[in-house]
């Protein structure tokens, strides 16, 4: 059985201002800085960590470099692990999203298994994207505990395709917090969800998704 920790990165300048980041590169906020390493923390006295993947968005690899340095691993950066292509909607506010798309933010908004980004993926793509880089990784290191730096649409859409077997229901499933941890495994071909958006640990620290990835 391999064991995947899903980790969403911390709080990014984006999220502190309510923007679509999608593939755009933002920086961490100094809370999203103190996020990662008590995230860090946490994962090195719960799990003996073997391997170390990020997306290759500095977010989520300045995320992931606070594990790495705890437990002397390296980090495998992985653009396939990356956020969901915004295309138009990247480095737009939130706020304007409704007008300026309203027929495309209404199905994000309701249906977000079902939507697409103007000029950028369907969620649908980002979903066969996210699911064959876990597949191929966790293939690659049987029985190993494997950190996974990523971003929110990705893991969302992860536990949603592990828990229902699909997205048709993807908008029950909550958004996960930032640098929170959610755990599956994989074995024999087959996903099995053990805990979502664990972050107890950031205590006061913990920052929760409006709309903002």
């Amino acid at each position: 059985m391999t064991r995947l920790l899903l980790v969403r990165h911390g709080e990014s300048e984006a999220n502190f201002h309510n923007i679509f980041a999608g593939h755009i590169d933002p920086a961490l906020q100094p809370r999203g800085i103190e996020q990662a390493e008590l995230t860090a923390q946490f994962i090195a006295e719960h799990y003996k960590v073997d391997k170390i993947y990020s997306s290759d968005l500095q977010r989520a690899y300045r995320t992931a470099e606070s594990l790495a340095k705890r437990v002397n691993l390296t980090i495998t950066a992985d653009e396939n692990l990356r956020e969901i292509n915004a295309g138009e909607w990247e480095g737009a506010e939130f706020f304007s999203l409704p007008t300026n798309y309203p027929d495309e933010y209404a199905v994000w908004e309701e249906d977000v298994g079902n939507a697409y980004c103007p000029g950028g993926e369907t969620v649908r793509e980002l979903g066969e994207r996210i699911m064959g880089e876990l597949t191929k990784i966790a293939k690659e290191n049987p029985d190993k505990t494997v950190a996974i730096f990523s971003h929110a649409t990705p893991i969302r859409v992860a536990q949603s395709i592990v828990e229902t077997g699909g997205l048709d229901r993807m908008q029950d499933i909550p958004w996960v917090s930032n640098a929170s941890v959610t755990e599956i495994t994989y074995e024999n071909g087959k996903w099995n969800l053990i805990a979502v958006s664990i972050d107890k640990h950031l205590a006061e620290l913990k920052t929760e998704l409006a709309s903002s990835v």
